[in-house]
């Protein structure tokens, strides 16, 4: 079987945990403030062995192979950052992490990011379970780069196609997804 069939087969089998698993249908109010009618939460899809393994297999394929690390906000890309490293390290890739805080510790050596130390100008891709308006996607590229990191793209699970896509545009960012929210309703 090729790469090809085997990232079809792949996506398809993630498409099918998160209909079963992420999924809902009803009146729901975003992270963004919005209000939908479809409802994703990846993290009982990511926070499995056989979802994240298909996430990160999938991610890897999409991500931009100059990149040297993966970094996102807690809490929803700790999963995802991990299972990628962890995957790409099984393959004989070298790719590190950084999880982005979403407050600043007011202790200790006040961190905003935990991980190793990378040199200035790393490149680094933004990993996103689900993608409404960019929000926390920007608030993760606007820390990287304050800490003097090269960020070029974002890949989400799920691309709810509410503007974001639009909004990493505008800072110079590409969004990568595996679906988009058409492929659940």
């Amino acid at each position: 079987m090729n790469n090809f069939s085997k990232n079809n087969i792949n996506k398809e089998n993630l498409l099918k945990l998160l209909i079963e698993k992420s999924y809902k249908k009803g009146s729901f109010t975003l992270a963004s403030g919005k209000q939908s009618e479809h409802y994703l939460n990846c993290k009982p899809v990511s926070l499995n062995g056989t979802g994240l393994q298909l996430i990160s297999d999938l991610f890897l394929e999409l991500m931009n192979p100059s990149s040297k690390a993966v970094a996102g906000l807690t809490l929803g890309a700790d999963p995802l950052v991990s299972g990628v490293i962890v995957t790409a390290a099984s393959k004989g890739l070298l790719l590190d992490a950084l999880i982005i805080r979403k407050e600043t510790k007011e202790y200790g050596t006040k961190a905003g990011l935990e991980g190793p130390s990378l040199k200035e100008g790393t490149l680094v891709t933004v990993l996103e379970d689900v993608v409404t308006t960019a929000g926390s996607a920007i608030k993760a590229i606007n820390k990287l780069r304050e800490n003097n990191f090269l960020v070029k793209e974002v890949l989400s699970i799920v691309d709810r196609k509410e503007g974001g896509y639009e909004a990493l545009k505008e800072h110079n960012i590409q969004l990568k997804s595996l679906f988009a929210i058409e492929d659940f309703v």
